[in-house]
């Protein structure tokens, strides 16, 4: 556990530094606004076209690695939802708890996996991210369609509009065309998205820590426990028992346990607050999440080593 501690301790100490200069205004704040516009719309996607287009997908464990990744995430979905529901959450608030549960920070997982396993453990992240990023989108806006408008007529056409809309989907999209296509690593195009993806992994930290916010969170306990216990603890745990049922690998299982250990995004803040969720729960979600993570990533990937080790 203190070795996978201090391997992924820089990734912390990138987080906490981001906090560290949007508080004290360097450069400005304007500069972190736009900053996570780069992120997301070059950087990111840049990242997922690059490793994704270049990936021999004809060796990776697909099947047991999805099935894992999946089934920890719905897991921890239902547990939100039906939570959410048995403590007699108004929709708003319950759909906040849903999405804490089963959402993550894919941001922090790559660089994690980046820095324990290097380039192979990277490039299975994005994997990863491909296989995951999509269905955490149709669940999530499907649920909260369903719990917080009327989708009579607009639903499918909703979700739609959304994945349309996501460049890291987009990007997964074509990076997949490209591999399958044998134009994975053409010259000049994928020399620039390597390029812009390598500045995706320490700007993106910097970007999550100047989104935290500590001063001036609302929110009762309640939420905040319960959101705590599906992704931190019902997510792993169930990854964790896939793992053993499916058997990916010992670098995949890893890898799904990362995913299921992160905190949740400030992609679930965007949606709380365009759909009608909780946005200010689940701004203190987001960071209370981050601040756990910094002891309970390394406490359950240690957990999963002991468990995994023949």
């Amino acid at each position: 556990m203190l070795s996978t501690a201090l391997a992924i301790a820089p990734v912390f100490l990138m987080i906490l530094g981001g906090y560290a200069l949007r508080r004290g205004g360097f450069p400005s704040t304007e500069f972190w606004n736009l900053n996570d516009r780069l992120v997301y719309w070059v950087l990111m996607p840049a990242l997922f076209f690059h490793q994704i287009s270049t990936a021999d997908l004809t060796g990776a464990p697909l099947g047991p690695f999805a099935a894992v990744l999946w089934g920890g995430f719905l897991a921890a979905t239902l547990f939100g939802w039906a939570s959410g529901r048995a403590a007699g959450y108004a929709p708003p608030l319950a759909s906040t708890v849903m999405q804490a549960s089963g959402r993550f920070n894919t941001f922090i997982g790559l660089a994690i996996a980046g820095a324990l396993f290097g380039p192979e453990g990277l490039a299975l992240a994005v994997l990863g991210a491909a296989l995951l990023v999509p269905v955490v989108n149709i669940t999530m806006v499907t649920a909260m369609t369903l719990m917080l408008t009327d989708a009579s007529g607009g639903l499918a056409r909703h979700v739609l509009r959304d994945l349309l809309r996501n460049p890291l989907i987009v990007s997964i999209a074509l990076g997949a065309v490209a591999n399958l296509s044998g134009l994975g690593g053409l010259p000049v195009i994928d020399d620039t998205a390597a390029l812009l993806g390598a500045a995706a992994l320490p700007v993106m930290l910097l970007s999550v820590g100047a989104n935290l916010k500590l001063r001036g969170l609302t929110a009762s306990a309640g939420p905040l426990a319960i959101a705590a216990m599906g992704k931190l603890a019902v997510f792993p745990a169930a990854t964790l028992a896939l793992i053993v049922v499916f058997a990916p690998g010992m670098v995949p299982a890893q890898i799904a346990l990362i995913y299921a250990a992160l905190p949740t995004g400030v992609a679930a803040y965007t949606l709380a607050r365009a759909m009608g969720g909780d946005a200010p729960t689940m701004a203190a979600i987001i960071t209370i999440q981050t601040l756990l993570s910094f002891f309970t990533i390394p406490l359950t990937l240690a957990i999963g080593g002991w468990t995994l080790s023949p």
